[in-house]
């Protein structure tokens, strides 16, 4: 059920043990969005706690580092940042049915929650999740500044990329008034990379193909190559975006195959197609210029049909 953020904020107020959980594969956003709520309620005295999936981003340190979580039996369970229930990943499976409020912002949000505080215009869920601490009436310090900003910042590629509107802006410029270290956040994140993710971006780039005349371009990032380099999930985060960035293409797939041989793909896209369109075809969702599904292998078989899906929606 779909709810306002009066009823969200009333529900967070009203509430003890509070537990927040962020998605499989931690971004920038899932975490930032997280920890600002979870500022946000010890603040006020709740007795508050983050779960995920899988471990923390090593890069998103400064925003989780020297927290001790408590254990606790929750009383209410949120979500945040998380479309459906397949992206909680299996260690936080258990919640699946028992999430009790939901603070998202993908228009493919599947309102698996008992209320569900959606916007979808919003570029990212921090940019949500500001509006929902400020209703709660609780001043933004400067740690849930950096974890706002850092979920503003990433889901907009630093504020580069469409889904970037005045109120994104706006909010940007709130939390560095608050105290948000702007500029470290902006270099540590998008203009820092290690050897590893450069030599990553090397090897990966050499798979890149063209289709449909160069209007879908495509990567692999094979499982070979990710154990070789020992390769973290975070230190993939945004190489898809590389080749959108070529003139002429306006879809960019990224294959990633998993340990198992199925394949984690990536869609980004300029103006003339919706990236959710086809990831929604193949069981996921996202945005309408970046979202992302799963699909079994071998990779010619995952490859054909995100191509058909890509041409289809090219009008190819």
């Amino acid at each position: 059920m779909f709810t306002d953020i009066q009823q969200c904020c009333m529900l967070l107020g009203t509430s003890d043990d509070i537990l927040i959980l962020c998605h499989k594969s931690p971004d920038g956003d899932t975490v930032g969005a997280a920890f600002g709520l979870y500022h946000a309620l010890t603040h006020i005295g709740k007795r508050a706690a983050v779960k995920c999936s899988d471990p923390l981003p090593e890069r998103l340190r400064y925003i989780h580092e020297g927290i001790s979580m408590p254990e606790f039996e929750p009383r209410l369970v949120v979500a945040v940042d998380i479309a459906d229930t397949g992206l909680l990943g299996p260690n936080l499976e258990q919640y699946a049915q028992r999430i009790d409020l939901c603070i998202d912002h993908h228009v493919s949000n599947s309102d698996y929650a008992a209320q569900t505080l959606l916007d979808s215009k919003a570029a990212a869920a921090c940019e949500l999740m500001y509006l929902v601490i400020r209703y709660l009436g609780v001043p933004i310090t400067k740690p849930m500044a950096d974890a706002l900003y850092t979920g503003c910042a990433t889901d907009t590629g630093c504020f580069r990329y469409s889904n970037t509107t005045a109120r994104t802006l706006s909010t940007a410029a709130e939390l560095i008034r608050d105290g948000a270290s702007s500029a470290w956040i902006n270099n540590h994140l998008f203009e820092t990379v290690s050897k590893k993710r450069m030599e990553l971006e090397k090897r990966i780039m050499d798979t890149l193909q063209y289709h449909f005349d160069g209007r879908c371009a495509t990567i692999v990032m094979p499982r070979a190559l990710l154990d070789e380099l020992d390769a973290k999930v975070e230190e993939l985060e945004g190489i898809v975006a590389i080749p959108r960035r070529i003139e002429g293409v306006d879809i960019a797939i990224a294959f990633r195959e998993n340990p198992n041989g199925t394949y984690k793909i990536s869609v980004r896209t300029e103006a003339k197609a919706d990236a959710s369109a086809i990831c929604q075809q193949f069981g996921g969702g996202g945005h309408v210029r970046a979202a992302g599904c799963n699909l079994p292998g071998p990779l010619e078989q995952a490859m054909q049909a995100l191509l058909a899906a890509a041409g289809k929606e090219l009008g190819c």
